[in-house]
């Protein structure tokens, strides 16, 4: 297999083990519709070897650790399983280290297929493949997510909670410098219910990433050039339809201007899935829609408005990017108030607004971009980024490498 690539799988219980040089802790994580566990009991690794329909089994160092994946028990909240694994050596990362995670029928085990993430480097802890319920029926994905806070970082992001070790007290006079630490404690296991605690690293850390992200809890959210927003209101992902409504008006007065919206699809190795544009109004099964072709930009209002119903998005749909061109060739130095806005499709709320302020000689701009997360969540960026591409075939690339 490939990252991005799926698999049905032919047996109703499934093992996935994941082998490599070194010694890997492999663990399983159960995830509802919101890419989140129920409780931390949805978390399955060495020291909680089972929850509702799935279990860990060790390889006691001589064999690969596995997670086996009964379908037909898992509850039916729950939708997808991901397989993680991180080196057993504290601080060890993925450096010249190849994991391969095999997919095999539990019961003969015959092998399913196959999966080795390519490009590995200073992660410390990878979302290595997941087992996942669509439209009935169960598929395997590869994956290759990689961490670099380890396996703990994994699992914060999906919503287990994990205990940190408790800061000690300041000593009340200066202490003399401590030998050094020779015979310092090893790590310890994470006790039942919670992930492994994070090995302390040689330098401190910087704040985990989710510690400064935007999200919608205090309303509308204004961006610049290159901020991000993650879709989050409320401690939920906003899995809904959504509106993303593109404006702009004539920099000169009585001079229409006619641009061309359009939102780019891709999949996991920013492979092209399709484009939506005034020639092509659905894409994705109808999870995507366009308003159509608007050819002077006068008048208030969006002038062209895409339709995204990120829940019924496949899941192959990783990535989205909006842009607009000048089939015309006018240049972007003779628009004024370019825009893109996010709104709630069901109250029309606008949830996150970005404008456009710079403009440049070019035919085309790569506006912003909707990226779906391993967590399940989605985030959008704004981008303001230029380039000569006068139809959304010519901005198929650009957008590529922007993502």
């Amino acid at each position: 297999m490939t990252p991005g690539s799926n698999i049905p799988l032919s047996a109703a219980r499934v093992a996935v083990d994941v082998a490599a040089p070194v010694r890997l802790d492999v663990s399983g994580l159960l995830l509802t519709a919101h890419g989140k566990v129920r409780s931390d009991d949805d978390f399955v690794f060495y020291n909680q070897p089972s929850a509702p329909g799935v279990t860990y089994r060790s390889g006691g160092g001589t064999a690969p650790d596995a997670i086996t994946v009964d379908t037909a028990a898992v509850p039916a909240d729950v939708e997808r399983i991901v397989v993680t694994a991180s080196p057993d050596a504290a601080g060890r990362t993925f450096q010249g280290v190849e994991p391969t995670a095999t997919i095999r029928d539990a019961a003969t085990g015959a092998v399913l297929a196959t999966f080795t993430p390519p490009g590995l480097g200073a992660e410390t802890a990878l979302v290595v493949v997941e087992v996942y319920r669509r439209g009935g029926a169960w598929k395997a994905r590869a994956v290759g997510q990689g961490y670099a806070n380890g396996l703990a970082g994994i699992a914060t992001d999906f919503g287990v909670t994990v205990e940190e070790p408790p800061a000690a007290p300041p000593a009340a006079t200066p202490a003399p410098a401590a030998p050094p630490a020779a015979a310092a404690a090893p790590p310890a296991r994470a006790r039942a219910g919670s992930a492994p605690e994070p090995a302390a690293p040689p330098t401190p850390a910087a704040a985990p990433p989710a510690a400064g992200r935007i999200n919608l809890d205090k309303g509308r959210v204004n961006l610049q050039k290159n901020q991000t927003v993650s879709l989050v209101k409320g401690g939920r992902p906003l899995l809904s339809q959504v509106k993303m409504g593109l404006g702009w008006e004539p920099a000169f007065r009585g001079k229409d201007i006619d641009l061309d919206a359009s939102v780019i699809a891709y999949g996991p190795r920013r492979d092209h899935l399709d484009s939506c544009y005034f020639g092509k109004l659905t894409i994705l099964g109808g999870a995507v829609r366009h308003s159509g072709d608007n050819l002077t930009g006068e008048g208030a209002g969006d002038d062209e408005v895409i339709t995204v119903d990120l829940g019924r998005l496949p899941a192959e749909a990783t990535g989205l990017v909006f842009t607009v061109n000048s089939f015309s060739g006018q240049k972007f130095t003779e628009v004024a108030k370019a825009y893109c806005r996010l709104l709630d499709a069901a109250t029309g709320e606008e949830l996150v607004r970005f404008d456009l302020t710079g403009t440049e000689p070019q035919t085309g701009v790569l506006m912003c971009k909707l990226i779906r997360q391993f967590s399940g969540e989605w985030e959008m960026t704004a981008m303001g980024t230029f380039v000569k591409a006068r139809t959304v075939r010519n901005m198929v690339r650009p957008a590529a490498e922007a993502l």
